[in-house]
C-alpha cells in the first residue's frame, strides 16, 4: 500500500512517501503562494496512491483545495488533529483543539521512553516554541512572528524598509543588516529564554529541536540545537503508524 505524508503550512507544503517501516521518505517543499497547490502536488506525487495522511494550519478554504487535489490521486485521505493524550504525549492546553496540529505532531516526534524533556521550536510563518517534560506532558508554550513575518509586517507597513536581505551583525552599520539582525536576534533571545526559564518548569534543561524552514537560520546562533527540518513530518508518520 502506498501512503504519504502532507503537512500544509501557510506559506509551504511538504510532502514525503511514508515507508513500509514507519519512517518518513525523501521530503519536497514547494512555496503554494507562488506555484498554487495544484501544480505543487502534481510536481510532487505519481499519478495514483492509496492513502494521504494530512496536516495542515492553513485557512480553511486552502485545506478544502487540498483535499480536492488529493481526492483525484489517492483513495483515503486521513486528516490529523490535536487530541488530548497520544502515544505517551498529554496536551497542555485545556482545549487541545486550540493548539495546531502542527506544534502537537513536532513534539510527538520527540518523545518516548528515556527521551527526557524538550524544547521544540518551530520556525515558520510564526515562530512556535513549546516545551515538553520528562514524562511526555507539553506544559506549555509561545507563538511570536518569525524573522522573516517580521520583515515582511515591517515592509508591509514601511515600504522603504526592505521585505528581506541584510546579513546578521551584532551591531550592525546599515539598515538592511540591522533589520536582518534585529528580526533574527528579537527570535534568538525568546528561544534563549524560553530555554533558560525551562528546567524551572521541567526539573533539568531540555534537548532544543528546531524545525521549519527558517531553523537553519537560527542554528548558528544557537550551537546546543538540534536541526530536524521536517519534525512535523515525523510525527505524522507516528500518528499514521498507530
Amino acid at each position: 500500500m502506498s501512503q504519504w505524508l502532507f503537512d500544509l503550512g501557510n506559506t509551504r507544503l511538504k510532502a514525503a512517501p511514508l515507508r513500509a517501516d514507519g519512517t518518513v521518505g525523501e521530503v519536497v517543499a514547494l512555496d503554494h503562494r507562488r506555484d498554487g497547490l495544484e501544480a505543487a502536488v502534481a510536481a510532487m506525487l505519481p499519478g495514483r496512491f492509496d492513502v494521504a495522511h494530512v496536516a495542515s494550519v492553513a485557512g480553511e478554504a486552502l485545506r478544502v483545495e487540498l483535499l480536492q487535489v488529493l481526492s483525484r490521486h489517492c483513495q483515503r485521505i486521513a486528516i490529523a488533529r490535536t487530541p488530548r493524550r497520544w502515544k505517551g504525549l498529554k496536551i497542555g492546553y485545556p482545549d487541545p483543539s486550540h493548539l495546531g496540529v502542527d506544534r502537537f505532531l513536532a513534539m510527538l516526534a520527540v518523545v518516548g521512553p528515556g527521551a527526557g524533556p524538550a524544547l521544540v521550536c518551530g520556525i515558520g510563518t510564526a515562530l512556535t516554541i513549546d516545551l515538553v517534560d520528562g514524562q511526555g506532558v507539553h506544559r506549555g508554550g509561545r507563538i511570536a512572528p518569525s524573522p522573516t513575518l517580521m520583515r515582511e509586517a515591517m515592509h508591509e507597513r514601511v515600504p522603504h524598509l526592505p521585505g528581506s536581505g541584510g546579513v546578521y551583525q551584532e551591531f550592525a552599520d546599515d539598515t538592511p543588516d540591522a533589520l536582518a539582525s534585529g528580526c533574527e536576534g528579537a527570535a534568538v533571545a525568546l528561544i534563549e529564554r524560553s530555554l533558560l526559564l525551562a528546567p524551572g518548569v521541567a526539573d533539568t534543561r531540555p534537548r532544543l529541536y528546531l524545525h521549519g524552514g527558517g531553523a537553519e537560520s537560527l542554528l548558528r546562533h544557537l550551537p546546543d540545537a538540534r536541526l530536524a527540518p521536517s519534525l512535523v513530518l515525523d510525527g505524522l508518520a507516528r500518528w499514521a503508524a498507530a
